[in-house]
């Protein structure tokens, strides 16, 4: 099994511990280094190649908000905070995943799983991590200056707007970001069917060739090159 280098990034000694404690019992991960600050990452950054950097935003002199957006290039970025709001900010930084302390092993495993589903690497299984992906969840997204939770059970599809996206729960909510990279933040069962639509597993009432229909009637096409993964899902 490929193994992802890893560094961790943050101030507090609880913290760091937690998340040493957290890589050495998944097998798939191996950690480069502990820092204590984002001048010890830039510096191990130089010499190692890393994939996932698991990034407190609260730190002395230099935020993680803040070394992030100095890096022309930077690894996979799980943030690690105890703050929610600063969740929109990060992920229009390109963050996989944003985990909100106090977090379990389960939630950590699964913003690991992200990032090893997009380099088609081994998936890790573990009957917590299944138990977790049935627990509800949410999402933070801006919206006509606001910041909006959104709990991901109630969407029942997205779909692409220019620069922006619609989310669909019983209201329609706008929000400034692409679809490709707002399905990077959502569960697996979520699943793109379209250019422009990704759609809820749990919404669908049926299939009628090349549409799908969703538990209110809609009708969504499913695009030529997506059918086969929507097929292979059923």
């Amino acid at each position: 099994m490929k193994k992802l280098h890893c560094i961790i990034a943050d101030d507090e000694p609880i913290a760091r511990q937690i998340l040493e404690n957290y890589i050495t019992d998944t097998p798939s991960l191996a950690l480069v280094a502990t820092c204590k600050n984002a001048f010890e990452v830039m510096e191990v950054l130089q010499n190692r190649t890393v994939d996932i950097l698991f990034l407190d935003i609260n730190m002395p002199k230099l935020s993680g908000l803040s070394l992030l957006k100095t890096m022309h290039s930077k690894p996979n970025v799980i943030i690690t905070t105890a703050y929610s709001e600063y969740a929109v900010e990060g992920f229009e930084l390109s963050v996989t995943d944003y985990l909100l302390k106090p977090f379990s092993l389960e939630r950590f495993l699964k913003a690991v799983m992200k990032i090893k589903a997009e380099g088609e690497v081994d998936h890790i299984r573990t009957p917590e991590l299944t138990q977790e992906n049935r627990m509800p969840e949410f999402l933070f997204v801006k919206s006509d200056k606001k910041i909006i939770k959104i709990n991901l059970d109630v969407i029942s599809h997205i779909e692409a707007y220019g620069n922006y996206v619609k989310i669909y729960t019983d209201k329609m909510i706008l929000t400034p970001q692409s679809l490709s990279d707002f399905l990077t933040k959502l569960p697996d069962n979520f699943l793109r069917i379209h250019k422009s639509y990704v759609i809820n597993f749990n919404s669908i009432k049926l299939i009628d060739g090349n549409q799908i229909v969703l538990q209110n009637d809609e009708k969504l096409p499913i695009g030529k090159s997506y059918r086969k993964s929507v097929l292979d899902r059923i």
